[in-house]
């Protein structure tokens, strides 16, 4: 019995040492499977988001994502790599990563030198800037007007802690409402649950623009930190992230970028014709024309 239970012990260790083996070379394991898994959106506009109930996730990160799928296929001469999306959430994206679940995850998480830890972050593909919306008509104007309020805010999103830290430094008093996905929290603000919704300014500026009346929204000016956003894979995999951080610094020094930057948030954007009306900031321009993976400070 106990030579019995030793053999499937060394076993079972046998598997597991496989089974982590397979997850540090990304590209055996697609190659192996055929398929590349991609984490994605459902509701971050206009970055991933889904535009029915069976569609892929499109948009700015999307496309870009698409061009790592280009690369992988010519690398592995493997020109019918199917590709599968698996709807992620601000927190279960990690963990997907980190399991092999998804190889590549293609949204909008901010780099973090505490996410740093656990994953792989690609070459920063968008700065947004922490602010608040609010109703037009609420009264509301800069953030020490949002005393005595109830804020809304992403389970899992970084806006949470600069939220919290900007209570204990200046003294502002309110309560937190959370929503599972931006659309959620949205919703919060627009039914008047939450006098206001904390995120990225340029994904707050994509929920009012697609809203039934956006005109009864605002952002208000202040800015509480650049959040820089980057691709996820798993750590400790060289030639996958040669291939990953390659490519995409590839499409933002060659230029490529502009044409698809302004596809998603210069111009009226196929089926609604929504235009953000978002151009380029400065921290964008300088992330394409020096490409680096520096987390928010």
């Amino acid at each position: 019995m106990k030579t019995t239970t030793l053999a499937a012990a060394v076993a079972l260790a046998v598997l597991h040492v496989t089974a982590q083996a397979q997850l540090s070379d990304t590209l055996q394991k697609i190659k192996s499977s055929g398929t590349i898994q991609l984490g994605g959106r459902d509701g971050s506009f206009p970055f991933s988001y889904k535009t029915s109930a069976d569609s892929a996730p499109v948009g700015f990160s999307a496309d870009l994502c698409m061009k790592v799928v280009d690369a992988v296929k010519a690398k592995l001469q493997m020109p019918d790599l199917k590709v599968q999306y698996t709807i992620v959430t601000p927190l279960n994206r990690i963990p997907l990563v980190q399991n092999g679940t998804i190889d590549l995850e293609c949204s909008t998480t901010t780099n973090t030198a505490a996410r740093a830890q656990l994953v792989q972050f690609a070459p920063t593909h968008f700065v947004g800037s922490i602010a608040a919306a609010v109703k037009s008509n609420s009264g509301i104007n800069s953030l020490a007007d949002l005393d005595g309020k109830a804020i809304a805010t992403v389970s899992g999103s970084t806006s949470i802690q600069v939220m919290r830290a900007y209570r204990r430094n200046e003294k502002v008093e309110f309560s937190e409402v959370s929503g599972k996905d931006s659309a959620e929290t949205f919703l919060m603000l627009s039914s008047g649950r939450a006098s206001a919704m904390i995120l990225e300014d340029v994904q707050l500026a994509g929920l009012i623009a697609r809203a039934s009346q956006p005109s009864e929204y605002k952002i208000l000016g202040e800015r509480m930190r650049d959040e820089p956003y980057g691709f996820m894979y798993r750590k400790d995999d060289p030639q996958f992230a040669a291939l990953v951080d390659g490519t995409l610094t590839q499409v933002m020094k060659s230029g490529e970028i502009d044409k698809i930057y302004a596809r998603w948030f210069t111009q009226s954007i196929a089926p609604t014709g929504v235009n953000l009306n978002f151009p380029m900031t400065d921290a964008v321009r300088e992330a394409f024309r020096s490409p680096n993976k520096k987390p928010a400070q």
